[in-house]
């Protein structure tokens, strides 16, 4: 077994036309995007299924358009995690699933529950949610995430229920979201939240340095140090695990140039 997890770096979406000329060639087709950007990342999250529901066959399309190790993280649709009791959250949830999701064959990486701002943390119906995940989609095993965003879940019972269903707690590294750095499953789920366009790799060279040292301790099962934790007493197991990081949001503009540059870091 490997004593170290891979480590995959990326950005969130594919189509954004501020990078046509800076991350894209200026003669490449918008057809074109997808294949291009990854095969210069490793990873992309999706954000339009969060939105609307796509279908079998646009899913087969984008897994097809990517090289052979390429990994998308998928969000869930926000009719899931936008329930007022999401213990009742099923229907939708199998909605979400039946769209297709699994015709991503071995493209598809995590898929990402986002949570209102608004949303807190009860712990009754929040197991009652987690109880509703499926362990597998059109046969393909599944990998969950919680992106919280409310202050209420830095709470050590949050992880314990985390860990409980062995689902992933997204680290934010964001200026109002809660930064919970607790490693809840088998894998490590990571949003670089506070870039700036003004910067070539919308983090600077030092933060971009911290970060790969932080992928590289959760890869090799470690807890890197100065991340602030829920449940600061615990230990999570150590084991080899798969890292997921990725720069959204602030910062869009040189988010390509970020992740490309964390890659190089962790793989030199």
């Amino acid at each position: 077994m490997s004593s170290s997890g891979t480590i995959r770096a990326g950005i969130g979406g594919w189509t954004f036309e501020p990078w046509e000329g800076t991350f894209y060639p200026s003669d490449l087709s918008k057809k074109r995007q997808l294949e291009y950007a990854s095969r210069q990342l490793r990873t992309i999250e999706i954000n339009g299924t969060y939105y609307r529901g796509q279908t079998p066959e646009t899913f087969a399309k984008w897994a097809a358009d990517t090289p052979e190790g390429f990994v998308f993280a998928v969000k869930g649709n926000r009719f899931v995690t936008n329930k007022k009791v999401l213990a009742e959250a099923g229907e939708s949830m199998k909605r979400f699933f039946d769209t297709g999701v699994h015709e991503l064959g071995d493209r598809l990486g995590p898929i990402v529950w986002q949570f209102a701002p608004t949303k807190k943390f009860e712990p009754d119906d929040f197991e009652g949610f987690l109880k509703l995940l499926p362990d597998r989609s059109g046969g393909l095993a599944l990998r969950h995430v919680l992106e919280v965003r409310h202050a209420s879940f830095v709470d050590p019972d949050f992880v314990a229920l985390a860990e409980k269903y062995k689902v992933a707690i997204c680290h934010a590294d964001h200026h109002a979201y809660p930064e919970i750095a607790d490693v809840t499953a088998d894998f490590v789920y990571s949003r670089l939240q506070k870039g700036e366009d003004e910067i070539p790799t919308a983090y600077p060279p030092e933060d971009i340095a911290a970060w790969s040292r932080h992928a590289k301790a959760w890869a090799a099962g470690e807890q890197p140090e100065n991340l602030p934790l829920a449940a600061p007493g615990r230990q999570a197991k150590k084991m080899p695990r798969d890292v997921f990081v990725y720069f959204i949001h602030e910062g869009k503009v040189r988010a390509p140039q970020a992740a490309m540059a964390l890659q190089e870091k962790v793989n030199g």
